[in-house]
């Protein structure tokens, strides 16, 4: 549609009904009105033409902290909250983006070789989506974007998986008539963060944001990961999902992350086999002083045990979802959140232990929520957002004194949007 048709069909309110689906909200009002400012910007900036409006969620991991680089089970579901991208194709091979919190950039598709000062960047992520889109024999093309966030940078709601998604869904739709399958979009983005970006991440948030919903991931073959879609709503149970902001941003922490997977393969390679989804705690445990021996890192061998139980456990999760048993959910959620910060140990940054804001937020959800819900490190961890589960009648408070603490927008109500990253018109 061009700029006209795409306003009135907005105004008619026959996007109404797939905009409460977005934001699992009745009023969508404000909802339109941001899709029609993007459209006037977008119109500003690019002119007119055929365009097309792209939603990828955040997303939030509900259990298996840091398993699925090594080929484990994890729980996680896309949220109420997207970037949101207004976009056309052009007659070259350059894209143009822009979102509104930050720089325009440009990148030609021209070149698609890896580039280390690329590295970190936005340029290398739609560089490396491209390149292997390519490689699979897909089409590529150029095409403007003009983007609003509200999945916010080094919050742990997993940003850079979000841009991914949105940019490979752009790619999808502009010029591969909607061929790539969720699956395949999450490990393209997987392979661009990995390849082009520098960051040696999981499957895990790339295909919860692409899948969406609430849903169970084993990738015990990360190829072809086995994932199951349950309806499943705290708000229900009386209780809400909510993250909280602690303001502490992990966007420069990469060498953090990456020493995770790092050091286990460390163990892992002294238990004979690639990956710990392939041997087995009682192996860790009858090689343990040799392995202590060789590695002379504890922490690794922590990490590893973390592992096995985390997986562990996100199984007996996946079991706790399925029956609907709210009580066991919320006792498995709070045991992965005490392994991370006890056995992970992501819940600060080693290189700077005098910045523990995460600590300081999950203190303040023990205090306040005591044996009631539950509350954890949320996603990769070393700054950022914890995850709380909170009964209704305690949400006032708990909000309250984390605002007194983190400041008045710390506080982010989310609700599990039942699909992942689209096409919206």
């Amino acid at each position: 549609m061009n700029c006209n048709e795409l306003k009135e069909y907005i105004l008619s309110g026959q996007l109404d009904e797939m905009l409460k689906k977005i934001t699992c909200r009745e009023d969508v009002e404000e909802e339109k009105e941001r899709y029609l400012s993007l459209l006037e910007e977008a119109h500003e900036l690019y002119g007119d033409g055929d365009y097309h409006f792209v939603s990828s969620p955040g997303r939030s991991e509900i259990g298996g902290n840091h398993t699925d680089h090594q080929h484990g089970h994890v729980v996680a579901a896309g949220l109420n909250i997207d970037n949101l991208a207004i976009v056309k194709a052009r007659n070259d091979k350059i894209v143009q983006y822009k979102d509104r919190a930050f720089r325009p950039i440009q990148v030609d598709l021209n070149d698609l070789s890896i580039n280390e000062k690329e590295y970190n960047t936005s340029h290398s992520l739609i560089r490396g989506i491209a390149a292997r889109l390519k490689e699979l024999g897909y089409e590529i093309g150029g095409f403007d974007a003009l983007c609003e966030s509200k999945v916010l940078v080094g919050s742990g709601i997993s940003s850079s998986a979000c841009f991914e998604m949105m940019a490979v869904e752009t790619f999808n739709s502009l010029f591969n008539e909607g061929k790539v399958a969720p699956v395949l979009r999450a490990q393209i983005g997987q392979y661009a963060e990995n390849r082009y970006f520098g960051k040696p991440s999981g499957l895990l948030d790339q295909t919860a944001i692409s899948v969406g919903g609430f849903v169970t991931i084993d990738f015990r073959d990360p190829s072809d990961p086995k994932i199951e879609n349950y309806d499943f709503s705290f708000s229900d149970c009386g209780y809400e999902l909510v993250l909280v902001n602690t303001k502490g941003d992990h966007s420069d922490l990469s060498h953090e992350y990456a020493a995770i997977p790092n050091e286990i393969r460390e163990v892992s390679h002294l238990l004979g086999v690639e990956y710990l989804a392939d041997s087995s705690l009682e192996k860790l445990i009858e090689k343990l002083p040799e392995i202590r021996k060789e590695v002379k890192n504890d922490r690794a061998v922590l990490r590893a045990i973390h592992f096995y139980n985390e997986d562990e456990r996100a199984v007996l999760l996946k079991d706790a979802i399925a029956k609907k048993d709210l009580d066991e959910i919320l006792k498995l959620m709070k045991e992965s959140g005490r392994s991370s910060y006890e056995y992970l140990q992501n819940v600060y940054p080693a290189s700077r232990p005098e910045s523990q804001s995460l600590a300081i937020g999950l203190s303040l959800a023990d205090m306040i929520l005591k044996e009631e819900g539950t509350y954890r490190v949320h996603g990769g961890g070393f700054e950022g957002t914890i995850q709380a589960v909170v009964p209704k009648e305690k949400l006032e408070l708990f909000e309250r004194q984390m605002k007194d603490v983190f400041g008045d927008d710390c506080i982010l109500e989310v609700r599990i949007r039942p699909f992942g990253t689209a096409t919206v018109i």
